[in-house]
Formats: C-alpha cells, sequence, structure tokens
C-alpha cells in the first residue's frame, strides 16, 4: 500500500467531522513531512513517515482537531531533521509549530529510574501540558504508537520505555480520562516488562472465556429480554478484563485468578440519563443487587470526568458487574478530554464539565509547582493525584469535592481554598465536632471552622494525603520558620554585638558585604537567619562585624560576651522549644543552647544536661523572661500521700482550685499506706506553681511535695 494511499485513507477518515480545507491543511503536513524525513527508516526497516501517520490516525480515531494532526505528523521534524520552529510557524502558524515544539520537548525527557531526573521531567512537562494539553495528547498518540511498534528494540531501551509507560503516561491517560488509550498503553507495557506472565494470564483467560461461553451468553440474553419487556432502548457489550488490571489484583489484593474472573461483567449503553436509572431499576428486579456496591457517577462524575452508574448482582451463582452509561458518557469514558474537541461545535454541559476539571487539575498542578522547594517533593505530591480512589464529600452548601480516599478535614479544607486551609482550626463532620486529623467517608457533609491569624500545625504533615494540602503547609511553615529564624538570629546578633559595645546599625554596609561574602551567604538576612536556626554563632558573626576583616576564629578559646540576656516570650513558635528534661517554667532562670538547624532549646540553667566545661559554658545564650507571659508550660510535680479513698480526686481538686490544668496523673509506688504521685501540671509561671503546690500540699493526706527536674 503505497503512501499516498494511506494518506488519502487518513483523509477519508477525517472526512466524517472536518471540512474539505482543514483536511488539505493536513494533507500539506504530512507531505512536508515526507520530505523532512526523506531517506530516514524505522528500526522494522518501514520509511519513517509511516510513525507519524500512525499517530495521525490514532488521533483521528479521537476525532482531534486539525491542528493537532498536523503536529501528530511534524512531531518530529524539529527532533530529527534540523528543521527549526520558525519555518513550521512560517508554514503552518504559530499555534501548530507551538505543539510541535512542545511534543519535542517532551519526546527529550527520558524518564530514567533515577527519581531526581524524573522528577525534573515530570515539571517539565506540567508546563507544557498548561500551555496546551492537546500537546499531552499528539505524546499519548505518539507513545502508543510506539508501543504498538516496540519489537524490534533493543532490550534495555524496551525496558526503559515500557517502564515509563506504565509509571508515567498511562497514569496520566487516566487522569485524562482516556480510558481505552490508558487501558491498551497498560496491556503494551505490562507484555513488554513480564512478556512471560503476559503470555500465562492471556491463555488462562482465553480458555476461561471457552468455558463460561454459554453462561455469558444466559446472562445477555436475560437482560435484554428484561430491557425489550420494558421497552428500554440499550445495547448490551461484554467487559473484557485487561491483563494488566488482572495480574495488579492478583499481585496487590491478594486475589486468586479464578476469584478474580468469576466476576461477568456488562456494560449497558442507553440513549439519556433518565433511561439509565430506568435500567438500574430493571436489572435490579431480574436479579438481586449486592448491598454497598452501588456507585452512582452520574450525579457524582470521577474526577476525570468519568460517569456510570455501576451495580453488582448475585444471579445464576455468580456476581454480575454492571456499569449503565448514555453513548456520550462512553465516548467521554474511552475519549476522555479528547472527546472535548469532538464536540467543540456544540459542547454539551458534560464535555465543558470535563473541560473545567482538567484546567483544574493542571492549575493545581502549577501551584504545587510553585510551591514545591525541590522537583522530588514536586512529583511526590503529584504521584497522589495520579493515582486517586476518590471520595465525595459535601460542603455546607451542599457541593460536591472529590478527595482521594484517606484524606481528611484538612485535605478538604485545602481543596476549598489555600488561605481557608491555613486558617482552620476546627471541623463539624455531619453537624458534629469531628477530629481534622480523621480519614473523610463518602456522603459526609464537612464544614471547616477557620480562626483569623491561625496557622497550619506542623503535625498536619504527618495525616494528610493530598499534594495540595502538604505543599502548601510546608510552604506556609518554611516561611514561618524563615520569620523566626530571623527574629531569634537578630536577637542573639543584638546582644553579641553589644558585648562590643557596638550595633549593626553603626556597622558599614562594605564591612557587612565583606561578612556576608565570606561566610558564603546571599546576604545578610540569610545569615541571621541562619543564627537563628542554630547553624552559626552569633558571637562570631559580631566578631567578624567589628574586627574590621572577616576572620574566623576558634571559639574554644573565647568567652561569649555576657552582655544582657535575651528576652523571651516562650511563644516564639518552631524554633524556640523547651526542654523535656527539666520543663522550665516563667520565672526560673534559663539558658539557651542553639540546635543546628532546629533553632534554641531553653533549659533550667540548673539542669544536669547542660555542658560542664567553659567551651560548652561559653556557648550557651542567658535569657530573660518577658513580663507578660499568659501561655501555659508544663511541670512535673512528685507528691507522696497516705493512701485514702477519694485522695487522687481531692490532688485534681486542689490543683483545679489554683486554676491549673492536669495533663497527666500516674499513682506510682505504693504500699499498703503510702503511695507516689506524678502529675504533669499546666501552669503559666513559678507563682501560679507556686499557688498550686500551696493548694496540693494543704490536702491533709499528703505528705511531701516536690518538682521533678530530670
Amino acid at each position: 500500500m503505497s503512501a499516498e494511499a494511506t494518506v488519502e485513507g487518513l483523509a477519508k477518515e477525517l472526512s466524517s467531522y472536518l471540512d474539505t480545507n482543514r483536511i488539505n491543511q493536513v494533507r500539506r503536513a504530512y507531505y512536508y513531512a515526507e520530505q523532512a524525513h526523506e531517506g530516514q527508516m524505522r528500526r522494522s526497516g518501514d520509511r519513517y513517515i509511516t510513525h507519524p501517520l500512525a499517530v495521525a490516525h490514532i488521533l483521528a480515531d479521537l476525532k482531534l482537531d486539525h491542528q493537532s494532526l498536523m503536529a501528530a505528523m511534524l512531531h518530529d521534524v524539529i527532533e530529527d531533521t534540523g528543521i527549526p520552529k520558525d519555518a513550521l510557524s512560517d508554514q503552518f502558524g504559530e499555534d501548530v509549530a507551538e505543539l510541535v515544539d512542545g511534543v519535542s520537548k517532551l519526546t527529550q525527557i527520558e524518564f530514567r529510574s533515577r527519581a531526581e531526573a524524573q522528577a525534573e521531567n515530570f515539571q517539565k512537562m506540567t508546563l507544557a501540558m498548561a500551555r496546551d494539553i492537546r500537546v499531552i495528547l499528539v505524546k499519548l498518540a505518539d507513545r502508543l504508537h510506539n508501543m504498538r511498534t516496540l519489537g524490534p528494540m533493543p532490550y534495555e531501551k524496551r525496558l526503559r520505555i515500557a517502564t515509563e509507560t506504565l509509571d508515567i503516561y498511562a497514569p496520566i491517560a487516566n487522569r485524562l480520562g482516556m480510558h481505552s488509550i490508558c487501558t491498551e498503553l497498560e496491556d503494551l507495557g505490562f507484555s513488554s516488562l513480564y512478556p512471560m506472565r503476559s503470555r500465562y494470564i492471556s491463555k488462562a483467560v482465553e480458555k476461561l472465556r471457552g468455558s463460561h461461553r454459554e453462561i455469558i451468553d444466559e446472562i445477555r440474553g436475560k437482560l435484554q429480554e428484561k430491557l425489550e419487556e420494558r421497552g428500554l432502548p440499550g445495547r448490551i457489550l461484554g467487559r473484557e478484563k485487561h491483563l494488566n488490571s488482572i495480574y495488579n489484583k492478583m499481585k496487590f489484593k491478594q486475589k486468586s485468578f479464578h476469584e478474580i474472573m468469576d466476576v461477568y461483567a456488562f456494560r449497558i449503553i442507553t440513549d439519556t440519563e433518565d433511561d439509565c436509572y430506568r435500567i438500574l431499576g430493571a436489572v435490579h428486579s431480574l436479579y438481586k443487587p449486592l448491598p454497598g456496591r452501588f456507585k452512582d457517577y452520574i450525579a457524582m462524575p470521577k474526577a476525570n470526568g468519568y460517569q456510570s452508574l455501576h451495580t453488582t448482582l448475585f444471579g445464576m451463582h455468580v456476581n454480575i458487574e454492571i456499569q449503565i452509561r448514555t453513548e456520550e458518557m462512553e465516548h467521554i469514558a474511552n475519549n476522555g478530554i479528547a472527546a472535548h474537541w469532538m464536540y467543540k461545535n456544540e459542547p454539551t454541559s458534560v464535555t465543558s464539565v470535563n473541560q473545567s476539571r482538567v484546567d483544574r487539575w493542571v492549575q493545581g498542578l502549577m501551584e504545587m509547582r510553585e510551591r514545591a522547594d525541590d522537583s522530588l517533593e514536586f512529583i511526590e505530591h503529584v504521584k497522589v493525584d495520579l493515582f486517586p480512589d476518590e471520595i465525595y464529600v459535601f460542603t455546607p452548601k451542599g457541593k460536591i469535592m472529590e478527595l482521594p480516599s484517606g484524606a481528611t478535614p484538612v485535605d478538604f479544607a485545602y481543596a476549598i481554598h489555600t488561605d481557608i486551609g491555613n486558617a482552620t482550626v476546627a471541623c463539624r463532620i455531619n453537624r458534629n465536632l469531628g477530629s481534622l486529623s480523621q480519614p473523610l467517608q463518602s456522603g459526609q457533609t464537612v464544614e471547616i471552622i477557620t480562626a483569623p491569624g491561625a496557622r497550619p500545625n506542623p503535625a498536619w504533615l504527618s495525616f494528610v494525603v493530598t499534594g495540595k494540602a502538604r505543599s502548601s503547609i510546608r510552604h506556609v511553615l518554611k516561611h514561618q520558620k524563615r520569620a523566626e529564624s530571623l527574629e531569634l538570629g537578630k536577637a542573639l546578633l543584638k546582644k553579641s554585638l553589644k558585648g562590643f559595645g557596638t550595633s549593626l546599625s553603626k556597622i558599614s554596609d562594605s564591612q557587612i558585604d565583606a561578612v556576608v561574602k565570606h561566610n558564603q551567604v546571599n546576604s545578610m538576612d540569610d545569615l541571621v537567619s541562619e543564627i537563628g536556626l542554630g547553624n552559626r554563632m552569633a558571637y562570631l558573626v559580631a566578631r567578624q562585624l567589628v574586627s574590621g576583616e572577616a576572620e574566623t576564629a576558634d571559639t574554644g578559646a573565647e568567652t561569649q560576651s555576657r552582655g544582657s540576656p535575651v528576652t523571651i516570650r516562650g511563644t516564639e513558635g518552631l524554633l524556640v522549644r523547651f526542654a523535656s528534661c527539666c520543663k522550665p517554667i516563667p520565672g526560673d532562670p534559663v539558658v539557651g543552647i542553639m540546635d543546628s538547624g532546629k533553632g534554641m532549646m531553653i533549659h533550667s540553667d540548673t539542669c544536669s544536661r547542660l555542658p560542664e566545661d567553659d567551651e560548652g559554658r561559653a556557648q550557651l545564650t542567658h535569657l530573660k523572661w518577658a513580663k507578660d507571659i499568659t501561655d501555659e508550660f508544663s511541670v512535673e510535680l512528685r507528691v507522696e500521700l497516705e493512701r485514702q479513698r477519694g485522695v487522687i480526686a481531692e490532688v485534681a481538686n486542689a490543683v483545679a482550685m489554683a486554676d491549673g490544668n492536669i495533663e497527666r496523673i500516674n499513682v506510682e509506688e505504693q504500699n499498703a499506706r503510702l503511695g507516689v504521685v506524678s502529675l504533669v501540671v499546666h501552669v503559666n509561671g513559678r507563682r501560679h506553681l507556686a499557688r498550686v503546690m500551696r493548694r496540693i500540699r494543704n490536702i491533709r493526706a499528703v505528705t511531701h511535695i516536690n518538682r521533678v527536674r530530670h
């Protein structure tokens, strides 16, 4: 068959939905590509032009627009023939040139197994998709044809391409709702990676199908009969189980081959949404539905736009899975976002909703890209998004939000808006107060309670599942940590400079620049922030600033200038933490130890964990408490008492009477007459603590009380 005939074959196929002028533009792109690739051959021995033509055929099956088809014809021209993008732009217009350039850039991306390189490239791919989603559609068709003709490739290359297809391209096709391309990519990838397993499962499926044909025909006959009896339109199709999905179910769900294959699957395609629900009623009257197995994806579509009714019935001693959908839903289930172009001239509500879903998804990826610190963090967020098992929950106004399974109220808050997530303090689930960390269930109504000035809690990172929530929380915490490290660093540097009898405002800009350069940081703020994080010593930086030339010094011999102590409030946040060994409270004499990268740890100055030697003592920062602290601090008390009925309740009551809160109470060693109670109490300073201890001491049964410092 000549190339001429095949391009004419394509033109004939295109005539079903494109006008002559547009078909001629596609033809022109074909001849241009044929000339550009003249003399190039594929590994199979075919002329190279057969590949772009086959890619265009795949896109024509999806009824894509003429520009995508032209880009398919030309997609390897920039890459393989050295023709520049500008030349394509002059010939075929800016849009087509942009598409070809986008696909070329994706083609240069190799998703090697090295996570870093893969993540880096995934970002490039996101950018290309954000500019024009058609870039990825042409790329998926290109990948599909390459997978179909993978045979002649060397083993190593086959392996790399198949892995990349299963890891990256099939999930993207799935996320864009393109079921038919996704399953073909998965099956081709599976048979390339695991040829033996693929052949084995394929043979087993064939054998089983032969022996089950009678049951399948009988069920189909009964379904058909029921539809005719009720006068309902609908064509019934058997549903094939795909090799890759059979293998994954066996591997990950630990199911046997027969367990998976003992389910008979049918799809009923009908005319209207109304007919879908009527057919559902008809099949439920024929066989009993299994409880909990009904899903209405028509009222609540999946994140990728998929719509259908799913039900599982029990009849003829087997389980029967049935999907019911309209012709349009069928087209969208198979072709996803690509269906958008088919209905471009007469967009329906379904396709425009589908388009906005994809726009939202790509927009979400772009937001995450901006927030993520590095490409690995980005791909970690995106992987969650590419493999979602959705749940559907409602806002108080009845709007449906789709989230991956395992999502919590915090994920829900960030899905509504980043600012709402950041200001979340509590939630109501079905009108009752709920925990922010509990996984949500489909069908719940979730209401988020926010407070002005609230901040994300670092503990949220241990339970959120969506990429958006995780990247937003990290983003805020990074900024918070930066602001706090600057604040703390300034206070420490100010104190050290005071010891040298100067202040930062008195030091020349040129001297500051010299010190910044010497320490190999970008700015003075970065250097101050490093001091706050505990990565550099304030005393050394102060000495460099004062000394006239940037010098380093051996800290061991130096004693830090005692100067005036730094004031702390106790509410400094992420970078000022209180030691759990001595549990200092306002009023206690305290010192700070800088902990590399983590800021300052505050100890009581009599704590046994503090360094004993002069060098260690020199690195301590002397602190004083601010006057108006209202925060609560934990204190551990040890109470010896005579055992009497109700004495523990008396101790608890005494603490409450002194406005203290009990965090923990343990009865430790006991004999018949005496007991020791250890309790952790929240107080806001030494005076408050004295009040609590006085109340406890006044209990008749108490023989001794003291504060515990480990």
